[in-house]
C-alpha cells in the first residue's frame, strides 16, 4: 500500500552541507561592467531548506533579488566601477532530507507510455514539451521513437530510464569551455559531450516522446566538491502525471538523489546559467575564467545523508556573453 512507502516527515535522514562556490573572470585590463545575473541560490522545498546564503562580489555591486516564471532566486548585479577581475563567492548552509521514498510510488502508481496531461496540467505542461532545437525535432523523434519507445512498453519510467542510461553509455563525456549548449543532433554526432550536452539531448529526447521535461542547473555532492575541486553541474528533470518532477544525471546514468543540488530550472538549456552577463572593452581583454565548488558536512543534523557518492563528472561553468 502506499502508506506503507512514506514515513513521517520529520523522521526523514538529514544532513546540514556548506556550499562554497567561487567563479572568477580575469581581464588585460579594466572593463565596465554590465547587469549580471546569477543563480546560485539553491531551490528551496521539502527535501532541502537554506538556512544562511552570504554573498560577495569584486567590485563592489548592488544586489537585487527577485523569482523568475520558473520560481527560481534570482540575483541582479549591477556595477558602477570598471575592473580586470570579476569575482562572485557565495556560501550556503543548506539542510538536506533523504526524501527519496516518493520514488518508490512509481511502483505501486506506474505511469503508461504516452504519458497522457489532465486537463488541468496540459497548458503547462505544453512549455515543457516544445522542443528548442526546431529544426531537428523530426529528426529526433525519428531516432527516440527507434531507439527507445519501440522497445519500452507501455511504462514511461523505463522509458526514461533507458534513455538517461544509454547517453551516459555512449556519449563520452569531453568537459568544454565554450559557452552555450550542443544541439542534440550536434552531441549524437560526435558521440561526446559536457554535462549541460547530456542533459540537453536528454531533455529534447524526452519531450520528442511527449514526456514534459525542464533544465536543471546546480552543484553535485561528490568526491570533487568534497576536495573542493569540483564546478557546476547540470542534468534534467521530467514530469510524470500525479507524482511531480523527477531528476535524471545522463552524465551518472542515474537519476538523481540528495547529492544533487538545484540552483535553477528552465525550459530553456540557457535559461539557468549560474553567472551571466556582459562588459564593455575589447573582446582580447578577456583572459580567463575560474570556477571552484567545495561542499562539505556541517555541523550536525538529524540523521546522516545516505546513498554512495558517485565520481564527479561535472563540467566547468558556462562563460556569459560577452560584446
Amino acid at each position: 500500500m502506499v502508506e506503507q512507502l512514506t514515513m513521517p516527515f520529520d523522521q526523514v535522514a538529514m544532513s546540514r552541507i556548506r556550499i562554497s562556490h567561487t567563479t572568477a573572470y580575469r581581464y588585460s585590463e579594466p572593463v565596465s561592467f554590465g547587469i549580471h545575473r546569477l543563480v546560485i541560490r539553491p531551490r528551496e522545498g521539502h527535501d532541502l531548506q537554506v538556512e544562511t546564503l552570504s554573498l560577495k562580489v569584486s567590485p563592489a555591486a548592488a544586489i537585487s533579488w527577485h523569482r523568475d516564471i520558473f520560481g527560481n532566486s534570482i540575483g541582479l548585479a549591477s556595477f558602477s566601477e570598471p575592473a580586470d577581475l570579476l569575482e562572485f563567492s557565495s556560501e550556503a548552509v543548506v539542510c538536506r532530507r533523504d526524501h527519496t521514498s516518493y520514488r518508490r510510488l512509481l511502483d505501486v502508481l506506474p505511469i503508461k507510455f504516452p504519458v497522457r496531461y489532465s486537463e488541468m496540467e496540459a497548458s503547462v505542461a505544453e512549455g515543457y514539451l516544445k522542443s528548442v532545437y526546431h529544426t531537428e525535432s523530426a529528426k529526433l523523434r525519428e531516432w527516440a521513437e527507434a531507439t527507445f519507445a519501440a522497445n519500452s512498453g507501455d511504462n514511461a519510467v523505463l522509458l526514461v530510464e533507458k534513455i538517461t542510461e544509454w547517453i551516459h553509455r555512449s556519449i563520452r563525456y569531453r568537459r568544454r569551455e565554450d559557452r552555450g549548449v550542443q544541439s542534440p543532433l550536434e552531441t549524437l554526432q560526435l558521440r561526446s559531450g559536457s554535462c549541460r550536452d547530456m542533459a540537453t539531448l536528454l531533455l529534447e529526447a524526452a519531450r520528442a516522446l511527449g514526456v514534459a521535461a525542464r533544465f536543471a542547473s546546480g552543484y553535485l555532492d561528490g568526491a570533487a566538491s568534497r576536495a573542493g575541486q569540483a564546478v557546476t553541474h547540470a542534468w534534467a528533470e521530467v514530469y510524470f502525471p500525479e507524482h511531480g518532477w523527477f531528476g535524471c544525471d545522463p552524465s551518472l546514468g542515474e537519476g538523481t538523489s540528495e547529492k544533487h543540488i538545484v540552483c535553477g530550472v528552465s525550459s530553456h538549456p540557457r535559461g539557468v546559467m549560474p553567472v551571466s552577463g556582459y562588459y564593455s572593452g575589447s573582446r582580447r581583454s578577456y583572459l580567463a575564467m575560474d570556477v571552484r565548488v567545495d561542499i562539505r558536512p556541517f555541523g550536525t543534523a538529524k540523521g546522516s545523508a545516505s546513498g554512495a557518492q558517485p565520481s564527479m563528472r561535472s563540467d566547468r561553468q558556462w562563460i556569459p556573453e560577452r560584446t
